[in-house]
């Protein structure tokens, strides 16, 4: 099992730790830093760095069984089994993928009881699709955004036990991907201090702090995807 250090503290930037499994497919950390892909959020990217070398990492995948699997840069030297390194992942493209991820949040807060049929995290753009029969209005959807960033909701996440899923189907959004079950916790991502919250659903991905660390939104555009599907596409503003 690859230890998460991610999911506790989001800005930590590099650990110390030991490589437990080398191969072509990656290398296997006892802890890392390096969120794996999942939930339409990429992996990271970042170095291997330990005594005599260093490994660019182009991403970080999931592994067999609890695992994440650091995958090298093709022709990139690996660290020999045991070794001790030190793991630190490309902090600017990280916390710019966290704002995105925050700020889909914030767009499922703003199409309530609209379930979600897709989506995917970017750098530069992040999209959601929504099982809508009526496009969304932007110029609404873009005030929204403002308002709820000016307001500065503070965003946290929280383990309950996942059983909590049976009496509050609702909390899931999304339609075509349930959480994963089986372990008795389940991981939410709370928007907001007061009650209700300004969003509350089950995420693993990376968030900020804050909505107002999220900066200036723009809705780059809004799709037709079928009789009943709507994308809506964001990006933010530098």
């Amino acid at each position: 099992m690859t230890e998460r250090l991610f999911l506790a503290d989001p800005r930590a930037t590099c650990v110390a730790a030991h490589v437990v499994g080398v191969g072509a497919e990656g290398v296997v950390l006892d802890r890392t830093v390096f969120y794996a892909r999942s939930g339409g959020q990429p992996g990271d990217r970042g170095v291997l760095r330990w005594d005599g070398g260093e490994t660019p990492i182009s991403e970080a995948i999931k592994g067999e069984g609890e695992t994440i699997l650091h995958v090298p840069a093709p022709g990139a030297a690996l660290p020999p089994a045991g070794a001790p390194v030190e793991a630190e992942i490309d902090w600017p493209r990280r916390h710019r993928l966290m704002r995105m991820h925050t700020s889909l949040h914030l767009l499922c807060c703003l199409l309530p009881g609209a379930g979600v049929t897709g989506g995917q995290v970017g750098e530069e753009r992040s999209r959601l699709d929504f099982d809508l029969r009526q496009s969304p209005d932007r110029a609404a959807l873009e005030e929204g955004f403002k308002a709820l960033i000016a307001a500065d909701h503070p965003v946290r996440a929280e383990w309950v036990e996942e059983s909590l899923l049976d009496s509050s189907p609702d909390l899931v959004r999304t339609l075509s991907v349930k959480p994963p079950r089986g372990t008795g916790r389940l991981r939410l991502v709370r928007i907001g201090a007061k009650e209700p919250p300004i969003d509350l659903q089950p995420c693993g991905g990376t968030h900020v702090s804050s909505t107002a660390e999220i900066g200036r939104l723009a809705v780059q555009k809004i799709e037709n995807k079928g009789r009943q599907n709507r994308r809506v596409a964001i990006a933010l503003v530098e």
